[in-house]
C-alpha cells in the first residue's frame, strides 16, 4: 500500500536522478542504482514530511510499471502513513492528538515526523486511540 515505485534517469552529468508518480515532489540523487535506492527512503520521508507540514493526506502507492523499481520503506514509517491519514480523514490535528493521548506538544509532533524514529508503541497506542489496531505480517522476499 504504501511501497513507492521510482524511476530513475541519467543524463549528461554523473548519477543518478530518482522520481516517484505517487510523490510528485519528491526528487533525490544517487552515484549509482543503488544508491539512488538507498537515498529514495529518505527522500520518501522527506516527501512525507511536506504532506504533513502542507496538512495533506498521504496517497497510496500505485503499482510499479515497467522499469520502475519499488522501495519498501521501514515499519514505523508506514504506521505513520496510517495514523496521519487516520488523523486527517478525520480532520484533526496534533493537538488534538496531544489531548486524546495526554501528550506533550513535541511527542505528538514527533508521532508524525517522517524523520524522527519513534518507538512503534507509541504509534500503535496513538492508532489503537483512534480505533485502529496495527497489525504487522512477514513475507518472503
Amino acid at each position: 500500500m504504501y511501497d513507492y515505485a521510482v524511476r530513475f534517469e541519467t543524463h549528461d552529468s554523473p548519477g543518478i536522478a530518482v522520481f516517484c508518480r505517487d510523490l510528485p515532489e519528491l526528487n533525490s540523487y544517487g552515484d549509482d542504482e543503488a544508491h539512488a535506492l538507498s537515498e529514495a527512503v529518505d527522500a520518501i520521508e522527506t516527501t512525507l514530511s511536506l504532506y504533513v507540514d502542507q496538512r495533506r493526506a498521504i496517497p497510496a502507492a500505485t503499482p510499479a510499471e515497467p522499469g520502475e523499481h519499488v522501495v519498501a520503506l521501514p515499519t514505523v514509517t508506514v504506521a505513520k502513513i496510517h495514523l496521519w491519514n487516520e488523523m486527517m480523514a478525520r480532520g484533526m490535528r496534533k493537538a488534538d492528538l496531544c489531548r486524546l493521548l495526554d501528550l506533550k506538544p513535541v511527542t505528538a509532533d514527533r508521532l508524525v515526523d517522517f524523520l524522527h524514529a519513534s518507538k512503534i508503541e507509541q504509534i500503535e497506542k496513538a492508532l489503537a486511540a483512534l480505533g485502529k489496531r496495527l497489525r504487522v505480517s512477514i513475507e518472503t522476499l
